[in-house]
């Protein structure tokens, strides 16, 4: 089954019956950061992620009457500054008059009173263009690569959470995930100041497996069995295990510091973000774009860590 370009009656016919898709359509990031709806909003494509200042390695004070009487060489507190951009997102739907005006026609079993499963067209291609969107900038918030444009025939890439683990990242080197990994991990994050305030897990279905079988205990029943693990208690704070993600590479685990993450818009004056716009009329059909820029606000680096290429199967 293949998408079409254009939405002609014999592109896209109708069926009957209830409507389902098979690829992964739930955004559990994006939903806890915000949504398409909520969020910060930015009228520059580039954006800071944080502000950041480092204090002096801590020693023994060695400082006598005298030096006191003199005073000590003054330290000032340098700044520097983290940042992402805004990437388009952008869909086009075209359908055909006669597309539009075969509501009634059917393909498939078509048993006596049987209705297309689709009331009107057009707002269901533009809803299923929303989700699309949806589950697009979910999957750049989790795996993207950041790029900067420097002209038109650039593209603005947002860098996403796995990239964003540069400070705290252990290569398992396709070792199988073991607490000894997690807690080299963690203790790495701990020390390098992440605060364990809202910490999420996010990994695909077989480490989540594997990550359950290493720390959930099952008392036992008779009549029940199986375990799924939702919490993890650890030395520096709760971790709260998300549900499978089906966009997460098979090899990762993030664990996402989600106090300091945001969706970033950058709306278009007079017209807003994410917004369906008719476009101009070439023959018989009718043409609209979803338009959008959006990017990822991370926050500080050292506050979110990552487990990478773990044995995967």
């Amino acid at each position: 089954m293949a998408n079409e370009a254009n939405g002609t009656i014999w592109g896209l016919p109708n069926y009957t019956g209830e409507l389902f898709t098979a690829d992964a359509i739930n955004t559990p990031f994006l939903s806890m950061i915000g949504g398409l709806t909520g969020g910060q909003q930015t009228d520059n494509f580039e954006f800071p992620t944080a502000s950041e200042y480092v204090h002096e390695s801590l020693a023994q004070e060695n400082i006598t009457e005298d030096e006191s009487i003199e005073g000590v060489n003054p330290v000032n507190y340098a700044r520097d500054q983290s940042k992402n951009v805004t990437q388009i997102f952008q869909a086009e739907v075209l359908l055909s008059y006669v597309k539009q005006s075969n509501q009634g026609r059917l393909l498939g079993i078509n048993s006596v009173g049987a209705k297309n499963s689709v009331i009107t067209e057009k707002d269901w291609q533009i809803a299923k263009a929303l989700e699309g969107i949806a589950r697009r900038v979910e999957w750049h918030f989790l795996n993207g690569a950041y790029n900067l444009a420097g002209n038109a025939q650039e593209a603005n890439q947002t860098r996403g959470m796995l990239e964003a683990c540069s400070v705290n990242n252990e290569d398992a080197g396709s070792a199988a995930l073991s607490t000894a990994l997690v807690n080299k991990l963690l203790l790495e994050m701990f020390e390098n100041g992440a605060i364990f305030k809202n910490m999420v897990a996010f990994m695909n279905g077989y480490q989540h497996q594997a990550l359950t079988s290493l720390y959930s205990y099952a008392p036992e029943d008779r009549n029940v069995g199986g375990t799924v693990l939702k919490q993890l208690i650890t030395n520096f704070g709760l971790i709260a295990i998300a549900p499978p993600h089906r966009l997460m590479p098979t090899d990762d685990i993030l664990f996402a510091e989600m106090s300091v993450c945001a969706p970033v818009f950058q709306p278009v004056p007079g017209k807003g973000n994410l917004f369906y716009e008719e476009l101009a009329k070439t023959g018989a059909a009718e043409a609209g774009q979803i338009f959008g820029q959006i990017g990822l606000n991370h926050g500080p680096l050292f506050m979110h860590g990552s487990l990478t290429t773990l044995k995967d199967s």
